[in-house]
């Protein structure tokens, strides 16, 4: 007796179609990839689209499709966060903490992550077609196919699916978004050591109440290797969105970052000085911003054929609570999963189904922890509680980046009495008491070379 396989065709190679490509391979289903570029450009020719950094929990989902490539790191275990307000004169240093995650976190360029799929995929016996796709175009390939997803929005494709307008809350960029990749720093205890005991091994999160958010991680970088990954968060109206508009290629970029902590985060700018540009990849930086939208994830092409959204095609997140990759990935192996279990076609209503439950499971929590450190007047409670009482108790101050690992915490935790009754069961004590020893900084350290020669940019 034959077996004919059920064949699917996944549209677009980037983290989200070759995660969705070799995990339904090793499904036992037959595969095909389309990409506009091919696999060297697409490796080498275009930029990192984001940190894709891996929070701890979503690592789990990711190792459902491949094992651990990037074992040797650099990997983070915390978050060296420091607050400002104003500027000049009104210039105030207000709180800092430096949590451990509980979790590990691991950055990896996206272009790296996607082409070891792709690599593996093509190993496997995966078909790989360069050619572009547009919505007509794709009316064919879904009829040729039993499942197709479209990992891509270009080319017109997200119009295939609506946004959603009872989830979409942002109808415009929160942030003006900068990207650089960095080297000349490395990841021990020395590193950062001013501010943090674990030094190289936590994030530095410096955030302005005005002007945006500053984050600077540990990260592999495709070529380069253990390096570092600067984002950049400006607010709508910040003087940095001109400094960030200004960035035409990666020396700019650098240019942009140093100039940034002199300016703003002084403590910071001789250590950053160090970092220098990856000269071998002039693709190491982007600027752009991002509307966070949620959309229908199950639409149909011309001739009437089912097609499924994945990743950020499905839910497209303002980076700055670093749940874009983790969704991806955390969506795609639950996909893989039910589907390798279902019988029967691969209907409208299956995939609508396969949705509903990511969006219940992490597809909502994403979204609202992404508002949360957005600083959407929403949490503007959970802001006034949660950061002081991270400052004075380490435990509520890893509780509040366990957010970024597992978004569904965040859910139910709704009200002033909530995040009370949250801050009171993780830091062992009533939150009133954890509240009332909160003191504003007396000064932030700094590195042991503030004060040194300043260096051109």
């Amino acid at each position: 007796m034959t077996t004919t396989r059920r064949s699917v065709a996944v549209v677009g190679a980037g983290l989200a179609g070759t995660t969705a490509a070799l995990g339904f391979l090793d499904a036992g289903f037959d595969v095909t990839v389309l990409s506009d570029r091919g696999r060297e450009s697409l490796r080498n020719d275009v930029p990192a689209t984001g940190t894709a950094v891996y929070f701890g929990k979503s690592r789990e989902s990711d190792a459902r499709i491949i094992e651990d490539l990037y074992a040797d790191g650099p990997h983070s275990t915390g978050m060296s966060t420091r607050l400002y307000s104003g500027d000049g004169d009104t210039r105030a240093e207000v709180l800092e903490f430096d949590p451990d995650f509980r979790y590990v976190a691991q950055g990896v360029d996206v272009r790296l992550r996607a082409d070891d799929r792709l690599g593996r995929f093509l190993d496997r016996g995966g078909r790989f077609e360069v050619r572009a796709v547009t919505p007509e175009s794709l009316d064919a390939i879904a009829a040729e196919h039993d499942l197709t997803l479209v990992a891509t929005g270009k080319g017109g494709l997200s119009s295939l699916f609506p946004v959603d307008a009872e989830r979409t809350v942002y109808r415009e960029p929160q942030r003006t978004l900068l990207l650089v990749t960095l080297r000349g720093l490395g990841h021990g205890p020395d590193t950062w050591g001013y501010r943090s005991e674990a030094g190289g091994a936590h994030n530095l999160f410096n955030l302005h109440t005005e002007y945006g958010e500053a984050w600077l991680g540990p990260y592999l970088h495709k070529d380069a290797g253990p390096t570092w990954s600067f984002l950049g968060f400006a607010k709508p109206g910040s003087p940095w969105v001109e400094r960030f508009e200004a960035v035409t290629d990666v020396h700019s970029a650098r240019r942009t970052v140093v100039e940034l902590y002199r300016d703003y985060f002084p403590q910071d700018a001789p250590e950053v000085e160090k970092l220098e540009v990856i000269e071998a990849d002039p693709h190491s930086w982007l600027r752009g911003a991002v509307t966070p939208t949620v959309r229908r994830a199950v639409g149909r092409t011309a001739g009437g054929h089912v097609v499924a959204a994945i990743g950020d095609t499905a839910i497209a997140f303002d980076p700055i609570a670093g749940q874009g990759a983790q969704n991806t990935v955390v969506q795609v192996a639950a996909l893989i999963e039910a589907a390798r279990g279902h019988e029967g076609e691969f209907t409208a209503d299956w995939l609508t189904e396969q949705f509903e439950k990511h969006w219940d499971a992490r597809g909502h929590a994403a979204a609202e922890v992404t508002r949360l450190f957005l600083g959407d007047p929403k949490y503007a409670v959970h802001a006034e509680l949660l950061f002081p009482a991270a400052t004075v108790s380490e435990p509520v101050a890893a509780a509040l980046f366990g957010f970024l690992s597992e978004p569904g915490t965040l859910l139910g935790i709704d009200t002033r009495d909530d995040v009370l009754a949250f801050i009171t069961a993780h830091a062992g004590e009533p939150a009133e008491d954890v509240l009332a020893r909160f003191q504003p900084s007396g000064g932030f350290t700094a590195s042991p070379l503030a004060g040194a020669a300043v260096q051109p940019a």
